[in-house]
Order: C-alpha cells, then structure tokens, then sequence
C-alpha cells in the first residue's frame, strides 16, 4: 500500500531507479512473497503485485478481436445486449454513416431498456472540432433520454487564458487530450487503442480486448465516473457546465487547485480497489490469469502506468524476449534509455511504415509526421549501434495496402517460453504525450493458461506478419530539414 501511495503522489519528473528501489524495499511483504498462486514460473513477475490493482480470473473470460471489422461488430452486438449499463471512453466518435448506425443502436438499445444507463466520455477539443462533430453526435441521446445518458467532455487544465483563447483547433489539441479507449457492456469491458470512427471500424489496425469479469467492469465503469467528476457535463440545452460534485472549471481559476483535487479523486479510487482487491486474493486459487489495470494522467500528476512500464522493461531477465509495437514511434528517452542500458531482454519493435502511417500525405506540417517518427527511430538506432546494443534490438515497420496503423502493446516471453507470459494493450503510445500529455489507461495481463498464450501468439503474429525488417530503411529514408528542426523543438507535443 505504501508503494501504491508513492506512485500516485509523483511529480511529472521522471521516477528515478533509485526510488524505485527504495518503494520496493519498503513493500509489504505479504505482497512480495505472494506473487502468482500455483503459478511458480511467474516468480520473476510478483513484483506487479506491489504496483496496482490484481484482477485474478480465467483465460476463457478473455476473447482477443483482431480485426477493425470484428470490433465494430462486438461493439454493436454487446449494445444491443446490454441491460444496464453502457460506458464509452474515448478520444472521439466520428461523424460518417458507421457512427451514425453506433448512435442509432445506443438509441434503440437506451429505448428498449429503461433502467439502462449511458455514460460517455470524450476530449473536449477532439469532441467539439468543425459544425459537425462528436458532440452533435451524441447530443440527441441527451434530449432525448435524458437521466439515461451522461455525456462528459475532459477539458486540460493546461489549455486556458490567451492560449485557450487564441490557439486554434487541432492546434489546441497538442496540450493535452482524453485518450483513453474503454468500452463497457454490463459487465465486460473492452480494453483497446481504437477509437469510435470509421477507419478504427473498417481499415486501421489496431488491438482490442475484451474481459468478462464484473470486478474489473466495475473497477473501469467508477474511474470513468471519477473522470466526468472532473470535466465538462453536456446537457440538453448543449452547453457545458459543471458535474453536479466539482466546483471548479479546468480552463479558470487556479490550475494547481483543480489538479490537486482531481488527483486526489483518481488517487483514493485507486488505493481502495487495490485494498479491495488485496482482501479478495485469497478467494482466487482457480485463476490461471491475472490483470492489472494501468493509469497514466501526467497532467494532474498521476505517473502510474509509465513507472509500471519501465519496471518492467528494466526488470527483462537474461533469456526473455520482448516485443514491442507502437504505431507512432515516439519513445520517450527514458524507456530508450532503460531498453539500452538495463533491459537484457532481446527486443522487436514494430511500427508503422510511412504507407501506414494516418498522417502520411495530410496537408500542412501533419504532413511532415511520419518523416518525423522515421527521425526518431533513426536516432535510436544509431545509438543502439553506437553502445554495441543493436544485436539486441531489431526494428520492424508494418505495411498493408490500403491500410494504416495503430496497433500497441508489449508481449513478453520468460526464457525458453515459446509463447507469450504477458501482454499490455491499451491507449499508450509509449510516448512523450502519453506519459506527460494524455489520460490513458492500459491492462497489463499475465497468464500461465496454455491456450490464452496461443491466442495472444496468433495476434503478434498476424501483425508481424505483415511486417519487413527496418533498420537499413529507417537509417537511409531522407528526412527535411524542416522536419528534423521541428522534433528537436516540439517532439514532447505528438
């Protein structure tokens, strides 16, 4: 418990090693010596168990959706399943044909039941962009439903005064967003990297998980609750107004009070579902899986899932292979740092080529995005080269005609394992944004169920598959000079 109170009370620095170290010493033991029950190859991994919340369960409550298509249509079919409750999570809901069939199911579903509640909870610049937008969306369920439907829009507190005023959008979204992606269907809920439009439906890769288990719904369908706390409800009349529990706007007022509050709001959610779940341990001798729910809000000061991250790249043992996918490369310097210097673990990354990348051919300096990633990559892996590391690390880029990319996660193999021990998948990117900027959340999985591994293998398969080794592109790819001038000024900020 006091590990879990340090973490939620860090600065935006970075957690150094040392402190670390130092949580861990003064860990309960009771949590250090229980570990993984009746799971003694998962000896190496116990360490999770000081970190967050542990969610034991079977590997038959998991399913693993692999295509756009197929997420689409879970999202439709748990809709129009769904009795009592529906939490949407996400960047953004698009606006075209397959969003508007997502809001007509939502309509249907919030009209057949009546004792159906709706929550939803979007960024409020991604949310409010151009006439048509996520708001006009979602504000009919509002008018209509009424007390059935409660629609928040997460405003950062780090856009306000003349920079809200002036910033234009798209541009007033590099301050910070609501990136979290969790959708909730009574009591499943799907942990993905996807958001609520079009292209996550029909031809953007991605990852997508869904979990039956009530505890875990219910431990996501409250931490979303504790977030609309904080932001902006919608109401019928479309305006944006306070949450009947918060007192103070995130773009007025003083900025370190509404952090101050909102962190302590996620802060004693998080230690009670750990104390909760610390009680129920004993309860759990069937489970051959086990989750951990992630957080990471930098800007209200909440490092959870990024010292969650780098404990485990760090903690690699010598044997174990690790691979890795983003499909923004971004990295920031303290993961490149610890894959370089403390990570035994031979690693794979996979990325997105250019010709997979969503920003490739947009107009103006988006434009410029995927030259910028190629940048980065090539730096890291000349730094790879130059400290005698690169035997150790090989790159990937993910190419598929016609689509793009926007797969992430880790998938981690003890030594002699041929199939994969854990998993993350969720919103992180592993990048500077998502460290310090975004709100994200992910699942870290662990497993010593047989046919779970498989089907976790069958995902990093099917997504490598479709890779080509990248070393000698990235390194002879031609950057502008005009993009290598703006990562070196603005890399914290996509």
């Amino acid at each position: 418990m006091m590990y879990l109170r340090r973490l939620f009370t860090q600065e935006l620095s970075p957690v150094t090693q040392s402190d670390l170290l130092g949580c861990l010493q003064h860990a309960p033991q009771q949590l250090m010596c229980g570990g993984f029950a009746g799971a003694p190859a998962l000896e190496s991994l116990s360490w999770l168990h000081n970190l967050a919340p542990c969610f034991p369960l079977r590997g038959e409550q998991i399913q693993i959706i692999h295509e756009p298509q197929h997420f689409y249509q879970t999202l439709i079919q748990r809709i129009t399943q769904a009795k009592k409750r529906i939490v949407l999570a996400s960047l953004y809901l698009g606006t075209g044909q397959l969003e508007s069939s997502f809001v007509q199911t939502l309509r249907h579903s919030l009209k057949a039941e009546s004792s159906l509640r709706l929550n939803v909870l979007l960024d409020f610049t991604r949310g409010t962009r151009g006439a048509a937008n996520s708001k006009t969306m979602l504000l009919p369920l509002v008018r209509e439903f009424g007390e059935q439907v409660q629609f928040s829009l997460y405003h950062t507190p780090d856009l306000r005064g003349m920079t809200k005023r002036l910033a234009p959008p798209r541009w007033n979204e590099l301050f910070g967003l609501q990136h979290m992606k969790v959708y909730l269907f009574d009591d499943a809920v799907i942990i993905s990297g996807a958001n609520l439009s079009n292209d996550y439906f029909t031809n953007r890769q991605d990852r997508y998980i869904l979990i039956e288990d009530k505890s875990l719904a219910d431990f996501y369908a409250q931490f979303i609750e504790r977030v609309q706390e904080f932001s902006l409800a919608v109401d019928a009349d479309a305006a944006e107004k306070l949450h009947r529990n918060w007192r103070i706007l995130p773009y007025e007022g003083t900025k370190d009070q509404f952090i101050r509050l909102a962190k302590e709001r996620i802060k004693n959610f998080v230690q009670d579902a750990y104390q909760r779940q610390l009680q129920l341990r004993e309860q759990s001798s069937q489970a051959d899986t086990w989750v951990f729910p992630l957080l990471e809000m930098g800007q209200i000061g909440i490092h959870h899932d990024s010292v969650v991250t780098k404990q485990l790249l760090s903690k690699c043992i010598a044997g174990s292979r690790l691979k890795l996918a983003t499909g923004y490369f971004n990295l920031t310097q303290e993961y490149m740092d610890t894959i370089t210097h403390k990570c035994l673990a031979q690693c794979s990354i996979l990325m997105a080529h250019p010709n997979a990348n969503g920003f490739q051919g947009a107009k103006g300096p988006a434009g410029g995005i995927p030259a910028a990633y190629t940048l980065i990559a090539k730096s890291f892996y000349e730094s790879l080269v130059r400290r005698q590391q690169n035997h150790r690390v090989n790159f990937f880029e993910y190419e598929k005609p016609g689509w793009t990319y926007h797969a992430k996660g880790l998938w981690y193999y003890l030594p002699e394992a041929r199939l994969p021990n854990l998993t993350l998948i969720g919103s992180s990117n592993f990048g500077e944004r998502s460290v310090n900027r975004d709100l994200e959340t992910q699942v870290c999985l662990v497993t010593v169920n047989e046919e779970l591994s498989q089907r976790l293998q069958n995902e990093s398969d099917r997504l490598y598959d479709l890779s080509t080794t990248a070393e000698r592109e990235i390194v002879r790819r031609p950057v502008p000079r005009w993009v290598q001038a703006v990562v070196r000024i603005f890399r914290n900020f996509f």
